[in-house]
């Protein structure tokens, strides 16, 4: 295990914008808008030859405990619990205000190791108005400016030289990348919880809880890791108008590009909708395996009669990917649960499929056979042999004379043939036709 670097303080003094800077990438949501952090965002990051695992975390709000700030000073907390080095961050400009006081003396009381970060102490008066974060008892402030860079290498080695040297296990797989996506409210977090055994992502019965896509590491009963990554809601585009909205909604968007297998998450309670189809359309657009979870499952009256309407949408508006996997489940009770993993794990062996060539010519002949290539002008295309391309998704390629000009309805015929031949149900099929040219035409 790396030693973990928290950083925490109240909201907008800037935690984020100095994760991105320690991670050396974008990494957090970053904006002008105080709280924008709600569950906690982690990175690997490697701060003067020592890896560290960098966690930032929600503002530190006193509020109840079931409230949203009570939930997420909940969150921020049990990152602390764990913390070989915890970032108090405070805003310099700002000064010392209560709140950094109150939460100062609650950082004292946790037994944790604290680095005092004055942040935003841009130039000669930053630094001076750094001086007053000496009365919060931390020990000396360093003085820094995420957002202009300043003092960085300062902080960075003082990390280095506080937390203890760890050498990550090496692990001889990489693992599988996992996203889950799905309209606002659609039971996401309460299911990357149940998955993990522990309340690490905020839920509640608030729409719109999560803003960033949010990445941790889940180990399945086989010791196989995946790193799954709970993402925002995601809306038609005519309703996203707050900027913070267009940047979670690019966080997720992002996440689900980057994934090798998506959950796509649909409230069983309100049916399979239009939105949840445009977001199965886009994960097929982007090659990516995919395995429908009905959520609240256990709220749902007449399962028969769900369960025949969205086979019967499926079939009708999702046609692209015959077969799909749909697993009925309930992250609250645990109902349906040990079935989405192994879901999973079949839907991603099936997009490594490698295909020989001499199986899917025998295929190919037999299907030309069966139903011949149609004429195009008035001349029959001459298709000669297929071949895959790569994997993730399967990818073929039909060579023959002007194989280009293939109709669209011939081209879903061989795609729904080689699923069912090579028998890949719910998997994204990609088939590319290239022409041959002919010596003997005319400018050849």
């Amino acid at each position: 295990m790396l030693p973990t670097v928290v950083i925490a303080g109240r909201p907008n003094v800037g935690k984020s914008t100095l994760f991105n800077r320690l991670a050396g990438r974008r990494a957090a949501l970053v904006a002008d808008t105080p709280g924008v952090t709600r569950d906690r965002k982690e990175a690997e990051a490697m701060l003067r030859g020592r890896m560290v695992r960098l966690v930032d975390t929600a503002g530190l709000e006193e509020a109840p405990a079931g409230s949203l700030a009570g939930r997420m000073h909940a969150s921020a907390a049990a990152a602390v619990a764990e913390a070989a080095l915890v970032l108090f961050v405070i805003d310099a400009r700002a000064g010392v205000t209560p709140a950094d006081a109150h939460f100062a003396a609650w950082l004292r009381r946790q037994g944790r190791p604290v680095l005092l970060i004055a942040n935003k102490a841009e130039g000669r008066s930053g630094a001076t108005s750094a001086l007053d974060a000496y009365s919060l008892g931390l020990g000396d402030p360093l003085a820094v400016s995420a957002e202009h860079g300043e003092g960085l290498s300062q902080l960075m080695a003082e990390v280095a030289d506080r937390v203890p040297e760890m050498v990550a296990a090496e692990t001889t797989e990489r693992p599988l990348q996992l996203a889950i996506v799905g309209r606002p409210n659609a039971g996401k977090s309460t299911l990357v919880n149940r998955l993990l055994g522990t309340e690490r992502m905020i839920t509640g019965p608030e729409p719109g809880l999560t803003r960033d896509a949010v990445t941790v590491r889940l180990f399945d009963t086989d010791g196989t890791a995946i790193d799954l990554v709970d993402t925002a809601g995601l809306r038609r585009r005519a309703r996203i108008e707050e900027h913070l909205e267009k940047l979670s909604t690019g966080a997720a968007i992002q996440a689900l590009k980057m994934a090798e297998v998506v959950v796509l998450a649909v409230d069983a309670t309100e049916g399979l909708h239009e939105q949840d189809l445009t977001l199965g359309r886009l994960i097929e657009r982007e090659g990516r395996a995919m395995v429908l979870a009905l959520t609240k499952w256990d709220a749902v009256a007449e399962r028969g009669a769900l369960t025949r309407a969205v086979s019967d949408r499926l079939e009708t508006s999702f046609a692209q990917i015959k077969g799909l996997a749909v697993v009925k489940l309930s992250a609250l009770t645990g109902e349906g649960l040990d079935k989405l993993l192994p879901a999973v794990r079949q839907a991603h062996a099936l997009w490594n499929l490698r295909a020989g060539t001499a199986e899917l010519n025998r295929w190919f002949e037999d299907a030309l056979a069966r139903h011949a290539p149609p004429l195009v002008s008035g001349r029959r295309l001459k298709l000669r042999y297929i071949t895959q391309a790569k994997a993730r998704p399967p990818t073929f390629v039909v060579f023959g004379t002007r194989a280009e000009q293939t109709p669209e309805d011939y081209r879903r015929y061989l795609v729904n043939g080689l699923r069912e031949a090579l028998a890949l149900p719910g998997t994204p099929i990609r088939l590319e036709f290239r022409g041959t040219k002919n010596p003997f035409a005319e400018g050849a």
